[in-house]
């Protein structure tokens, strides 16, 4: 039998906005990897009614319902009076878990309210799930035909409670397992790619392949269901190398977070290094690098430039050029990296000057129009963009233009193999 899910996400917080429901987010990649069909997300508020309604809608069309919030001690905190109901189960104190609250509080130092106690009362005979991270238990049940899993809704403990706990509770109900494989790709919009692989996109039914935009760049995702991983994964390798054929190398990497991971991969591997000289971006293509682990090892420094008196008395950018050219053109971007790589003596820099907006510059420059550029002892490089899609996102134009920096040098790296 093939289950299907809904996700019901309980929190008036999160209908406001308030609050990004990654739980959904999270716990869907999750059961994607138990080979359990995640059919619907449903988001509502703490009100009883609307609940109700909620849960009688999904027990129809959903043999599993997975719940996240509602389980705290405040009188907004309904889900399990809910779903006990809707059920036709009772809610009974359950001690352990009272004592597990109480241990909690001692642990931090704090003094227990009374009401926290009314997170230990849990529908007669479910499975509990000891929440190591707060004091909210979960519960997990089996009423007829449906499966229901109750969680807390801070990720901090939602998260760990589904993966520690939950799982191997549903793992019952796993019928093989759903392997994805995300490639990640760069230079070419979701239009151009979904054109080049339509084809293939509608001929394939297990595993599928299916592209999703990002900012400022998409992804395309293999999905394969079989009876184990290493065959989904077997499945998954000839649709990966066609993709590779079409595509080349706007393909950056394979499950991988961003174009900067890639980067700091591939600089570790040859043992370089990198700077950056930024105007528009101030400091953003620098920020991305130092976010992950072990950039220490790659990145010698950054400069943001943004005045044309530190372009020329930091990194050597020519007066004359300045007064001439203006700060937005392809000769400033060419002598900002080769600035930014004599000052801060790293092998491979990048620079990055344009108009982010919202308004154009002084000299008339619309926004959007950025230079890129790269220096490094056998390169000279700069590429023009034209970001005019995103003029109306001053952090759009700014991401985007970092996501070229990182190319460029990606880029460079595949011309330069490592070196055994």
């Amino acid at each position: 039998m093939s289950h299907t899910v809904e996700l019901l996400s309980v929190g008036t917080e999160l209908l406001l906005g308030s609050i990004v429901n990654t739980d959904a987010r999270d716990i869907s990649e999750m059961l994607t990897a138990l080979g359990l069909n995640v059919y619907y997300h449903t988001v509502v508020g703490d009100n009883p009614a609307r609940m109700k309604a909620a849960v009688a809608l999904a027990r129809q069309r959903a043999d599993v319902i997975i719940t996240t919030g509602g389980l705290g001690p405040t009188c907004d905190d309904l889900t399990k009076v809910v779903l006990a109901e809707a059920f036709g189960k009772k809610l009974v104190f359950h001690p352990q878990s009272a004592e597990r609250i109480k241990a909690f509080f001692q642990r931090i130092g704090r003094t227990m309210t009374e009401n926290n106690l009314q997170q230990a009362m849990l529908p007669e005979g479910c499975t509990v799930l000891d929440n190591d991270w707060g004091t909210a238990p979960g519960c997990a049940f089996q009423a007829g035909d449906n499966y229901v899993v109750m969680l807390p809704g801070p990720p901090s403990e939602c998260i760990p409670m589904f993966r520690e706990r939950a799982i191997p509770w549903l793992a019952q109900l796993s019928e093989g397992v759903i392997c994805s494989r995300t490639l990640k790709v760069f230079g070419s919009g979701e239009a151009e790619v979904e054109y080049l692989l339509r084809d293939k996109m509608n001929a394939l039914t297990n595993p599928t392949l299916a592209p999703y935009c990002k900012e400022g760049e998409m992804e395309l995702r293999i999905t394969a269901k079989a009876a184990d991983q290493d065959t989904a994964q077997a499945m998954i390798d000839p649709v990966e190398a066609e993709v590779r054929e079409i595509l080349g190398t706007k393909i950056y990497g394979v499950d991988v977070s961003g174009l900067e991971e890639v980067v700091l991969r591939e600089l570790k591997a040859r043992g370089l290094t990198m700077g950056t000289a930024e105007s528009c971006t101030g400091g953003l293509i620098a920020k991305r690098i130092t976010d992950l682990p072990g950039s220490s090892a790659v990145l010698k420094g950054g400069i943001v430039s943004y005045t044309n008196e530190v372009k020329h008395n930091v990194l050597g950018v020519p007066a004359d050029l300045l007064e001439e050219k203006g700060a937005v053109c392809a000769e400033v971007a060419r002598a900002m990296a080769a600035g930014a790589r004599r000052v801060l003596g790293c092998d491979i820099a990048v620079s990055v000057t344009g108009v982010a907006g919202p308004d154009s510059d002084d000299r008339g420059n619309p926004v959007g129009l950025v230079y890129v550029g790269l220096s490094a002892a056998d390169a000279d490089e700069v590429r023009e963009l034209h970001l005019a899609g995103t003029a109306n996102r001053r952090d759009r134009v700014r991401q985007h233009a970092a996501h070229h920096a990182f190319d460029m040098i990606r880029l460079y790296l595949m011309d330069h193999p490592v070196q055994n």
